[in-house]
């Protein structure tokens, strides 16, 4: 499947901004299942300074800087990308995931040591023993390993509302689990708490979801928004890299019509747009986004 992404964010300002520092997390990134062929960043106004690099994670991260004085700032972020579902391994045939504790411990390659990163508690993610025990509903003794993250997934997704209203970014994972509510980012942290509490690798992945408008209806412009979800690490899972994406908003595995910007800790290490600025006063923020299926092919 081939997509176009426009993402648009505009600040506007009480006051004059005399300078502001920004990094973005907004072109997405290459995966085993997804090739990214095309991606830019518009600002206005034209900033200073423009650079991109990549961070610890591989994620394409652009930095700017903007050194005239303005009273809006408008980032564009167009992106062509091409995705295909990720193949799963059977979730009954995966190890069991006592088994993958104890290989992780005892590997000394690349990958071993890459997963183990994902084991430890991030800023926004710690070790929630709550968390931990609600994973254990779902892993039991000798339980595969990949079904068993599904059913966690699933059970967050019944077990929780979809509520916008109902946390911030900064809603911590505990106070999550005890409203019983939240929104994807929400969800996948609380997941990736549970897992990293068993001492299983889980990731966080921010991207989109192609939306589609009810039959008949035309799909509204800027209605669709950044999504989030989760990776768990799954050796069986060679075709995706040893990891497997589920969406617990969803309970779902991730298809083809999901598009990865960025993967890290927690959603501090790939958050799509924040910086700094001087000046100003109180100020507004307003964003849209776009994803616009291409082809079916």
């Amino acid at each position: 499947m081939r997509y176009q992404i426009t993402h648009q964010t505009r600040y506007g300002y009480g006051g004059p901004v005399s300078l502001c520092h920004s990094i973005a997390h907004l072109k997405p990134r290459e995966m085993p299942y997804q090739r990214c062929r095309l991606a830019h960043l518009r600002i206005n106004p034209w900033p200073s300074v423009v650079r991109e690099h990549r961070d610890f994670f591989g994620n394409r991260v652009s930095y700017f800087s903007v050194q005239q004085s303005h009273l809006q700032l408008e980032i564009t972020a167009s992106a062509e990308v091409e995705v295909w579902a990720p193949t799963l391994p059977e979730p009954a045939a995966t190890q069991p995931w006592e088994k993958l504790l104890t290989q992780l411990q005892a590997s000394t390659g690349a990958e071993a040591a890459s997963a183990r990163l994902f084991r430890l508690p991030s800023p926004v993610v710690p070790l929630d023993a709550l968390a931990a025990d609600y994973a254990r509903e779902s892993f039991v003794p000798e339980r595969p390993l990949l079904e068993a993250a599904l059913e966690l997934v699933g059970r967050i997704h019944r077990d929780f509302e979809y509520d916008p209203t109902s946390t911030t970014i900064a809603t911590p994972v505990a106070e999550v689990l005890q409203l019983r509510r939240g929104v994807c980012q929400d969800f996948a942290h609380l997941a990736i708490s549970a897992l990293r509490g068993l001492g299983l690798p889980a990731r966080y992945v921010s991207g989109y979801l192609e939306t589609l408008p009810p039959p008949g209806q035309p799909k509204l412009r800027g209605a669709d928004a950044s999504h989030a979800w989760l990776s768990v690490y799954c050796p069986e899972a060679v075709h995706s890299g040893g990891w497997v994406d589920l969406d617990p908003t969803n309970d779902c595995a991730i298809t083809d019509q999901y598009i990865t910007t960025a993967f890290g800790r927690d959603y501090q290490d790939v958050t799509p747009l924040r910086g700094v600025f001087y000046g100003g006063g109180e100020h507004s923020l307003t964003v849209s986004v776009d994803v616009d299926r291409l082809t079916t092919d």
